[in-house]
């Protein structure tokens, strides 16, 4: 039989280049279709409330993009043959998909679909214009949106009929519960809002983005509503209860939004045809996100670490910050870094891990690898993982250099003039929460401790355990809510046997250095956990008062329970008293 290579192998290279991008097209025709297909489920999962479906789904969408560049990375290697690294096949198969893209409504989300696969082939370090889209080919939008990507309702009556037009405009098959309840909470807060801000009393007209946003047990209506010269973020928070759909919060502040866009959250089940257009919108009503987290929001995350990249490069071109060690104490497992002008964290695995810890550099990556497909909950901050990034080695403070050399010489190469980094995790900077309660005022740093209360039971309903529950694992973001980020010892919170500590059977038991029982790998003791608080005593007062079901084994074998019995909890990314 013969080989795709050997009936390629007569073609010219520019023809070889056609008939490559041509099939790197279709592959991502078929990831866009398939994408569409399982993010269309989402209402139907919402309206049937099939959350074991939706969760279903949200692994299930992660899972695509990988699976169709393995399979386009197959064929690209056969049809290429001898010619599979030849750089000016490859530069004209880029001007070949350049152009086949051009009337593509998501042709960014299709330039790095061809970037993925040129990577894998390549293993680039840096990045090459040659082959790659460093930049897009397309300053501006190269096509003309054909539907507008939110609808406009006019003011031409009273708020509440203004509303009621924008609810009858989305269509669930299951109905309100109480209709005009919610239309009058929702009309309230309007008014409250409106006059805390200073704006008119009147609502001159609302832009509602015309798809509606799945996350979890949620619905969201997204979009902003205008008054004199006032934008305000209106959202609508959606639940489906037993007696039908309510309206369970309006979010109408740009801080409560962009916590609903959150770094730590699962990403949106919205479709859309035309990504740029939304990510416009919501980059509106959220100024300060960046333009990555936003693709990354609504599922687009390997898109997102690119516009992220693209960040970074135009970050240091832009100043002279240099890479330096981050604050607080230093892992046993990974080295950190970041710059002071720049709000993200470089994390690189260390080559030896430091005592008491047993944890491989395999299963650190598949650590991440579990989050990323898990229900983050708000709790567990996104990282994006870069291979093979290449910087100048003068921006790099000479300490740090001295730790990547000491600790991480497997995964990082230093030259005279620029530094190689093979492998990185790439996270949004937070304030580790140790070094947060000493700096903040007190009633922050109360306000913290209780929410990292609350972090544990928030991801104990989502079936992960932490492991490491010292307070330097955590940290705090720019809105004051507690998340995780170091997951080496992260688990499933089922695979975890929960224990008394047994009653010493001597004095000399209770004076001994080691356990006088039996400590098995899953072994998990919560009567421990103040051990790991160490904080003044009226933080620990306060978190006493309401978190001491953490130090009892029967919060944790009754959250297994649930676990175990298909029970799903919502997490709520908003408070739910107005």
């Amino acid at each position: 039989m013969v080989s795709m290579s050997e009936l390629t192998h007569q073609l010219t290279d520019s023809r070889l280049a056609n008939v490559s991008a041509r099939a790197i097209h279709n592959t991502f025709l078929q990831y866009r279709m398939a994408f569409s297909a399982i993010t269309q489920r989402a209402n139907g999962r919402f309206e049937t409330r099939d959350w074991a479906g939706a969760r279903t789904d949200a692994t299930e969408r992660l899972s695509l993009y990988r699976a169709f560049i393995d399979e386009i990375v197959l064929d690209i290697q056969e049809l290429l043959g001898e010619r599979l690294h030849k750089k000016l096949v490859w530069a004209g198969m880029k001007a070949v998909f350049s152009g086949l893209i051009t009337f593509h409504d998501d042709w960014e989300i299709a330039e790095t679909f061809y970037n993925s696969v040129t990577r894998r082939i390549f293993t680039t370090v840096g990045v090459d214009p040659q082959i790659e889209f460093v930049s897009t080919d397309f300053e501006t939008p190269p096509t003309h949106s054909q539907h507008a990507v939110y609808r406009v309702y006019g003011m031409s009556g009273e708020t509440i009929s203004l509303v009621q037009q924008i609810l009858a405009d989305y269509q669930f098959q299951t109905p309100f519960a109480d209709f005009p309840r919610d239309l009058m909470i929702i009309t309230t807060e309007i008014n409250k809002r409106l006059k805390a801000i200073g704006a008119l009393r009147i609502v001159e007209r609302i832009e509602m983005v015309t798809a509606v946003f799945y996350c979890g047990m949620a619905a969201y209506l997204v979009g902003r509503l205008y008054s004199g010269s006032h934008s305000v973020p209106f959202v609508l928070a959606l639940l489906n209860t037993d007696e039908g759909i309510v309206v369970d919060k309006v979010l109408m502040d740009e801080d409560s939004v962009s916590i609903l866009f959150s770094f730590a959250r699962s990403y949106f089940h919205a479709q859309v045809e035309r990504p740029y257009d939304l990510v416009q919108f919501l980059k509106n009503i959220m100024p300060r996100k960046r333009t990555a987290e936003l693709y990354i929001s609504i599922g687009y995350n390997k898109h997102g670490k690119t516009e992220l990249y693209r960040d970074l490069l135009h970050h240091l071109s832009t100043n002279d910050d240099k890479f330096e060690i981050a604050r607080g104490q230093k892992g046993m497992v990974m080295t950190v870094f970041t710059m002071p002008n720049y709000d993200m964290v470089f994390k690189i695995i260390k080559d030896q891990f430091a005592q008491p810890k047993k944890v491989t550099r395999e299963k650190v990556i598949a650590k991440y690898d579990l989050v990323f497909t898990h229900d983050r909950a708000g709790r567990l901050v996104d990282a994006q993982a870069f291979e093979h990034v290449k910087f100048e080695r003068s921006r790099f403070s000479q300490s740090l250099l001295d730790e990547l050399c000491s600790q991480a010489a497997k995964t990082v190469q230093i030259a005279d003039d620029y530094v190689i980094i093979h492998h990185t995790y790439v996270q949004r900077r937070v304030i580790p929460l140790d070094l947060y309660i000493c700096e903040a005022h007190e009633e922050a740093a109360i306000a913290a401790m209780l929410d990292y209360g609350q972090t544990m039971k928030d991801l104990a309903a989502t079936n992960i355990f932490p492991g490491d529950m010292l307070l330097k694992n955590f940290g705090v973001t720019r809105h004051g809510r507690v998340v995780f980020y170091d997951y080496d010892e992260l688990c499933m919170l089922t695979e975890c046997n929960f224990r008394k500590i047994p009653a010493p059977m001597s004095y000399e038991d209770e004076l001994a250095d080691i356990p006088w029982f039996h400590v098995g790998e899953s072994d998990v003791f919560p009567e421990e956990f103040p051990h790991f608080l160490t904080v003044s005593q009226k933080l620990e007062k306060a978190f006493n008062q309401h978190h001491t079901d953490l130090f009892d084994v029967s919060f944790w074998k009754h959250m297994q329970a649930k676990v175990a019995a298909g029970e799903f909890i919502h997490i709520f990314p908003y408070s739910r008293s107005n």
